[in-house]
């Protein structure tokens, strides 16, 4: 059955973008054309029959989805797993997936699921509440070793570890039987069910996770340390990995799903870091469809056929700013950076139509009035001014951005840095390019100390709350910016224990006025990504908070 979300959205041909890619709502029929070479036909009896080949920018860093933050990653990692919430296809708003229902006391602290019955990992082993409380336990007790540099979801949102439980969210997960579920949280936390529907909270099996180790880094993988449970994940999905070898990931429906399978009985993920190596996949026929359309990509696409799907924006690029590099501590400097940056210009011809300009890090969907927050235009002399107040003398200032990779909120990363570095220069910084290849772990490398004066980098939503964007980003302190604010803390820890409403929407807009004045970040701009197809693709999952799963896709017969 089509969910009617999708099929709302449905495919635009790439023709009718040339103007502007923000139209996401009309249907074009496309032209007749043969079935991709990659693809068999899809059958009308018994199970899923067609194979699927889908490209992406970039390697998975990883497969255990606690422990990766990669989007790369995570579109696999959906494939494989669910969590107790869902994502409403068309409205982003929480729904039952793992669990069929869930009730909150009036405290907001505690909530009780239940379970979907009948559901199997894909070793065979029992979805029920003894694995929910498995996982939940797991994330809380992580070891320091497992957890990387940057801040996994699970900190993000439940503030702390078992190593600091005066600060932890969470407190306990009690089987109350074998199909119902009790979490109980230290405070009312507003956003915990549309959390859980981030692609972190999936859930593994417990079994695996043992036979695994999945909290030892005892392994390698292209450069990465990586448990190996990472390398052999098991969830309840409709897919399984079947094998990950060099830039190929290779997944097969799993027989026993207890939902629906769909047509697609095999997934290619293909690694093809350049928009032109896709593109010409794409129309080569040697894959089915790819994410993160570039400018240059669509008058390609329009001219050969193909279609393009957009999504409504739902990530944030910024440019980062790390305090601990000398100078940069003085917000003066900081605020001369933010008044040297041209966002129009910056915008012009390297991102798609639709693509507006961020004075804060809340994408416009959730609410959060941007007309509050402190904005920093264009005034190159008023930015000269403050760099001279603030003593600037011309150092050289390290400026990190990825090379070879695609992200939903930098399409064209050298060409943002060349126009950004481009504007910095000519208010009288003086700006170091530091291109580093996104394989060689450029996002750790942001996010962790070192000689870094600037840097490139964003981040993708994944679940229906403000704090998915500040809390993630600000709700503690982190090397990737070196930014000790007491106050914002308390603000950002006060505005996940409200209700939803205007007191809410308040505090985050306060927030944001807080990220503002003090300039950690500067936010600059909300980009529209898009996905491309060949004419066999009739229905395909989009969603802001990419949450597509394989098994709604719907082919057209050969």
């Amino acid at each position: 059955m089509t969910d009617p979300g999708i099929g709302r959205r449905s495919f635009l041909r790439a023709g009718a973008l040339l103007g502007a890619l923000a139209l996401a709502g009309c249907t074009a029929t496309p032209p007749d054309s043969n079935a991709t070479a990659s693809a068999s036909a899809s059958g009308s009896q018994g199970g899923p029959s067609a194979t699927f080949t889908f490209a992406t920018a970039a390697r998975p860093s990883g497969l255990d989805p606690a422990l990766v933050t990669d989007t790369e990653s995570h579109r696999v990692t959906r494939q494989i797993f669910e969590g107790l919430v869902g994502v409403d296809a068309l409205t982003s708003a929480p729904t039952p997936l793992l669990a069929e229902s869930w009730t909150e006391s009036e405290d907001g602290r505690s909530y009780t699921f239940a379970l979907r019955k009948g559901v199997t990992f894909h070793d065979g082993e029992p979805f029920n509440a003894d694995a929910v409380c498995a996982n939940f336990e797991r994330w809380y007790h992580l070891p320091a070793s497992a957890r990387g540099v940057g801040n996994l979801a699970y900190q993000s949102v439940f503030n702390s570890y078992s190593d600091r439980p005066e600060l932890a969210v969470y407190k306990s997960c009690t089987a109350v039987d074998e199909h119902t579920v009790q979490i109980d949280l230290a405070t009312r936390l507003t956003g915990f069910i549309p959390a859980l529907a981030s692609p972190e909270f999936a859930m593994s099996s417990p079994k695996a996770l043992r036979q695994f180790n999945a909290d030892a880094l005892s392994s390698e993988k292209d450069g990465q340390r990586l448990s190996e449970y990472a390398l052999h994940p098991v969830g309840t999905g409709p897919f399984f990995l079947e094998s990950w070898e060099g830039d190929e990931v290779r997944l097969a429906t799993y027989p026993d799903y207890w939902g629906e399978r769909g047509q697609i009985a095999g997934i290619v993920f293909k690694t093809m870091t350049s928009p032109e190596s896709r593109l010409r996949a794409l129309k080569s026929g040697q894959v089915d469809g790819y994410d993160l359309v570039t400018v240059a990509d669509v008058d390609d696409l329009a001219r050969n056929g193909l279609q393009i799907l957009q999504r409504d924006p739902y990530s944030v690029l910024y440019l980062g700013i790390n305090q601990a590099f000398p100078g940069l501590d003085n917000v003066k400097m900081r605020q001369a950076i933010a008044h040297a940056i041209d966002k129009d210009a910056l915008l012009e011809g390297l991102f798609l139509n639709g693509t507006k300009q961020a004075n804060q890090f809340v994408p416009e969907k959730l609410g959060v009035s941007s007309g509050s927050v402190t904005s920093y235009g264009y005034d190159p002399e008023r930015a000269a001014e403050l760099l001279k107040e603030a003593g600037y003398k011309g150092a050289e200032l390290p400026f990190h951005y990825p090379r070879h990779v695609t992200r939903a909120y930098l399409p064209t990363p050298e060409r943002v840095y060349a126009e950004l570095s481009r504007q910095l220069t000519a208010v009288g910084l003086n700006i170091k390019p530091v291109p580093v290849e996104w394989s060689d772990d450029y996002l750790q490398s942001v996010q962790r100390s070192g000689d870094r004066a600037l840097h490139l980098l964003g981040i993708s939503g994944t679940y229906d709350d403000p704090d998915n964007f500040v809390g993630s980003l600000f709700g503690s302190y982190t090397e990737e910016f070196a930014y000790d604010d007491a106050q914002l803390l308390s603000k950002i820890d006060r505005a996940r224990t409200l209700e939803s409403g205007p007191e809410q929407t308040e505090a985050y807009t306060a927030i944001s006025d807080r990220i503002a004045t003090r300039v950690p970040a500067i936010p600059l701009a909300f980009p529209i990504s898009a996905l491309a197809f060949s004419p066999r693709v009739a229905v395909y999952p989009t969603s802001p908070l990419l949450n597509e799963v394989f098994n709604r896709i719907e082919l057209r017969e050969p």
